[in-house]
Formats: structure tokens, C-alpha cells, sequence
């Protein structure tokens, strides 16, 4: 930290907070004092008025610490004040399923945050967007007319032709010298999946014939997941926001850039497209029909014949369906990967699975995804052990509530924690061993991905859960199958086993997997 930002946090911090925040302070101990029958759930002593900042800028990443406060305190749900909020994390399945299930609806909006701001255009989009009118309407969007079964089914050929690419993309890298990035390859074949669903193009470009990104791919999958680690990560002007722009943490830098590398990359294609559909040379009475979801963004109508969506609303959509897209199927695929490697009883079970189901005269395709149970398991506990993100996307108290015994304060940021769940030795047998076994129920029971019951998050649910849940189930097996089809994969010369230790500032593995590959089917199944 650098040493202007050091006196910032040292001398500016506690007496602007203190200055902005001391009328509210009063009040809301005068309202807590009020019909509070049931105690906070316990946490860390705050700071006056400035609650637990320093704890958390002392501390980071902030989720570490918290998570281990309350491994020390052996409490499933704490308090934790950051100024005037109260963030309530969560580990235990049970408590979780009354905020997310049975309260789900006062527990339905999202916090104010300067990312979330920043990349959702001003609060335009689903994902992001605090409750309200217009979350309802692109909520109704999304679920009507772009995640639904029939527009599934509609975007088939395009995830089948990326699934083609990344066979293509790995066959080409395994010729000199056969080493293969892992996370490089999970990444930009999310990207490029998303790219062709929203856009109908894998390339900004012209693109590379061996199947692989360019600089432009490179950036934009860059600004993606750099974007979602800064968003909702604590920053400190999310909880005293008359310090934005000041940008005490540096968040802002990154979220400008990543904001700017998406219009960069973005605008002229969303700009384009909506002149091409709206100008009256190039409209739906021509006979044109929608390619992608951008077209069908743009051709929404409302009840009058008008556009229903703003060019702004357009692109925001755009980008929060880029970002929701690529993270989680990736990086569940390389801990699988990285995880069955060490083991390759595991590996070698996966292999005979396809074997038995597919073959090797053909491809895996999506409509052998129903028979994969084990393939599915692999993901099912990857998503259990290694999640993408310590905790889920916060939810916001609409009102004041009781949970688990405890008071829960309107306006509480509500963090359940995929790490809790996942590895809540309560709830799971051996939690931070990798056993694919433990969600097969039996061969004429079917794994699935999603977990209703919150052992473990997947896909989250709730009003505010994930939409998206089987074109991620899709490509998360997708992904791994292909993988474990279409190759032999080995440890590189003179490493013997895959450091399975975690990145110290988010849940991916500290280095990026590489193995050595070898094709493992006939070469004409290999795209060219």
C-alpha cells in the first residue's frame, strides 16, 4: 500500500466517517432498542461508528478472515458492522435455506455497490440490479425470452461448434511440445461458448485457424474474470460511499478498465447490430430472423409495436451475460481436472464411463449428458470443494426479520458462504477430501448439478438464484467430457503430483494447471 493511501485510511477515514455518519449512528441505536426481542448474531466488537473497516482493510482478503473468525468463534452466522451495515455470513445449510428459501422474499434485493453500478450501466440488468422495477422487468426478460428451454434448444448448434473448437483447440497444442494450460483452455472456451450465444462470433477479429484466442479474446476474457473479483470483493466505499473516487483499495482503477475493455470491445458490435435491425432497410418484415441473443435483445417489442429495451439496457444485459457466463463451469473443470490427475483411479473411472456411454467412434454431445452420472458427480464435487468464490452474490434485507433465533436488521447484507457449505463437516462425510462417489445415489438415479437444498452451491437459487442452471450444467460437462474423451492426460516431465493448494486471494488454484496431453481417439474425430 502506498504510503499517501496508508495516511488516507490513518486520518481521513475515521473523521469523515465520523463526521457523515454520527446523527445516523444515534438513530439507529435509538431504533434498535426498540422491540429488538432477539439478540444480532454474534460478531467481532465494532469500532464506533466505523464498525469493523480496519479489521477488514488489516485483513485481507476479507472473506478469509471473516470465515476464519468464525471457524475460531465455532458460530454458522455472524455479524460483522462495516460502517452503518451489517454483513451476516452464513456456513451452515440450514440457516442458509431460511434466507434463500423460506424468507426468500425479504431477503430479494441486491447491495449498492460502485462495481455492481459500473458494470450493470446503473443498475439496468438482472443480476445486479437492487429490487425494483426495473430488475422486475429485466428479470421478466430474461426468463421469457432468453434462459428459457425453447431458446436453449435454439442455441444447440453454436455450443456444439465451440465443443468442436476446443477439441481442435487442445489437438493442435498437443503436437510440440504437448503441454497444455488448463485454465488457459477452460477460460476461453467459456468465452468463446458466451461470445457465440450472445454475438454469434468467437472472434472480435479475424481469429486464429488453430482454434485459439488473440489478443482481443485474451483482454476481453481478462476484463471478465477480473471484473468478477472485484465485484461485491469489499471495498470500502461500498459501506462509506463519500469516498468514492478517491479509490483508497484501487478497485476503481480496475473496474474502469475492465469497464472500458467491454465498450471497447462490446459497443461497435451492439451499435451496429441495432442499426441494422432499426433502420427501416433491415427490419423484421424483411423475413430477417434473429441469430443470437443480441438480436433477440434488440427485437423485444413492448405493448405498442415500440422497442422494448434502451441501446443502454442492451449493452448492460450484454455484459452481465457475459460475466455470469465463464467462471464457474471453468474453474470447477481445472479443479477437476487437477484433482482426478493426483488420482487416477478417478481419472480412469471417468474414462471408462464415456467409454461405456459414447465410445470412440464419436464425440460426447449434449444429449448424452443424462447417462454421465460420474462425469456429473466430478462436477457436482468440484463445485462442492472447490467453489469459485468464497461466498455467494450478497442478498439485502428488505425489512427487519428473525433468523436462526437471531435479529436480522433491514438493509443486512446476507453472504452465504460456498466454502462453509461445501465443507460443513456436519453435512458432508470427509469434507476436504475429493470423492465423486458420495453423489451417486444409485444407477437409476440421475446426477444433476443443482442443489435444491444448499449443501453445497452450484447454481444459486432463490428469487435472485441463477437462471442459467442448465446452460451451465451443459457446459460444465461439456467442458470436462471432451477433456477426458478426447485426450490422455500426465503430470509435465519431473512432477509427480498437482499442488492442490489454493490462490491466497480467491478459491482458484494457486498456479495454473498444465498437463501433458495425447489424443486418445482416431485423428478423423479431431476438427480440422
Amino acid at each position: 500500500m502506498t504510503s499517501f493511501a496508508t495516511l488516507a485510511y490513518a486520518l481521513l477515514l475515521p473523521a469523515l466517517v465520523i463526521l457523515h455518519n454520527v446523527i445516523k449512528h444515534f438513530w439507529c441505536k435509538s431504533v434498535e432498542g426498540k422491540s429488538k426481542s432477539f439478540p444480532l448474531p454474534p460478531g467481532p466488537a465494532p469500532w464506533p461508528v466505523i464498525g469493523c473497516a480496519p479489521e477488514m482493510l488489516r485483513n485481507k482478503p476479507a472473506a478469509r478472515w471473516i470465515l476464519r473468525w468464525m471457524e475460531e468463534m465455532d458460530t454458522e452466522i455472524s455479524c460483522f458492522r462495516i460502517g452503518n451495515t451489517n454483513v451476516i455470513p452464513v456456513t451452515d445449510p440450514k440457516i442458509a435455506r431460511e434466507f434463500l428459501k423460506k424468507q426468500d422474499a425479504t431477503f430479494m434485493s441486491r447491495p449498492i455497490s460502485m462495481a455492481a453500478w459500473a458494470f450493470s450501466g446503473g443498475y439496468m440488468t438482472t443480476v445486479m440490479s437492487p429490487y425494483g422495477e426495473q430488475w422486475k422487468k429485466m428479470r421478466r426478460v430474461l426468463t421469457s425470452e432468453i434462459i428459457c428451454p425453447a431458446r436453449h434448444k435454439w442455441l444447440h448448434d453454436k455450443r456444439a461448434e465451440e465443443a468442436d473448437n476446443l477439441l481442435k483447440h487442445v489437438f493442435n497444442q498437443c503436437k510440440s511440445p504437448g503441454q497444455v494450460n488448463l485454465r488457459h483452455v477452460t477460460r476461453h472456451y467459456c468465452g468463446n461458448v458466451i461470445r457465440r450465444l450472445v454475438f454469434n462470433k468467437r472472434y472480435f477479429g479475424k481469429g486464429r485457424q488453430d482454434g485459439g484466442p488473440t489478443i482481443d479474446e485474451e483482454q476481453h476474457v481478462d476484463a471478465l474474470f477480473n471484473a468478477l473479483n472485484y465485484l461485491y470483493a469489499f471495498c470500502v466505499s461500498d459501506y462509506f460511499p463519500f469516498l468514492v473516487g478517491l479509490d483508497l483499495d484501487g478497485h476503481e482503477k480496475v473496474v474502469k478498465d475492465c469497464t472500458m475493455t467491454f465498450r471497447r470491445l462490446h459497443d461497435p458490435i451492439i451499435n451496429e447490430r441495432i442499426k441494422q435491425w432499426r433502420d427501416n432497410l433491415s427490419s423484421e418484415s424483411n423475413g430477417k430472423e434473429p441469430q443470437d441473443l443480441l438480436d433477440v435483445l434488440i427485437t423485444l417489442k413492448d405493448s405498442k409495436g415500440k422497442p422494448l429495451l434502451t441501446p443502454h439496457e442492451i449493452k448492460a444485459q450484454a455484459t452481465e451475460m457475459l460475466m455470469a457466463a465463464v467462471d464457474n463451469p471453468s474453474n470447477a473443470v481445472e479443479w477437476a481436472m487437477a484433482e482426478v490427475i493426483n488420482r487416477p483411479e478417478l481419472l480412469n473411472k471417468a474414462k471408462e464411463e464415456i467409454d461405456r456411454v459414447v465410445g470412440k467412434e464419436r464425440l460426447v454431445q449434449e444429449s448424452d449428458i443424462p447417462q454421465l452420472n460420474y462425469i456429473k458427480a466430478c462436477g457436482r464435487e468440484a463445485f462442492r470443494l472447490h467453489p469459485i468464490a468464497p461466498f455467494n452474490v450478497p442478498h439485502v434485507a428488505l425489512s427487519d426479520a428473525v433468523v436462526a433465533g437471531y435479529h436480522i436488521p433491514k438493509g443486512s447484507h446476507i453472504l452465504v458462504s460456498r466454502m462453509g457449505l461445501g465443507r460443513n463437516p456436519e453435512v458432508w462425510d470427509e469434507p476436504t477430501k475429493f470423492k465423486p462417489e458420495r453423489h451417486i445415489m444409485g444407477d437409476a438415479v440421475e446426477v444433476v448439478l443443482t442443489e435444491p437444498d444448499l449443501r453445497f452451491i452450484s447454481f444459486s437459487s432463490g428469487r435472485r438464484g441463477c437462471i442459467a442452471a442448465q446452460l451451465g450444467t451443459t457446459m460444465t460437462v461439456m467442458l470436462l467430457a471432451r477433456l477426458i474423451q478426447g485426450f490422455n492426460w500426465s503430470t509435465p516431465p519431473n512432477i509427480y503430483s498437482i499442488n492442490l493448494n489454493e490462490s491466497r486471494d480467491d478459491l482458484s488454484l494457486a498456479e495454473p494447471l498444465v498437463l501433458q496431453a495425447e489424443p486418445r481417439l482416431p485423428n478423423y474425430l479431431y476438427p480440422t
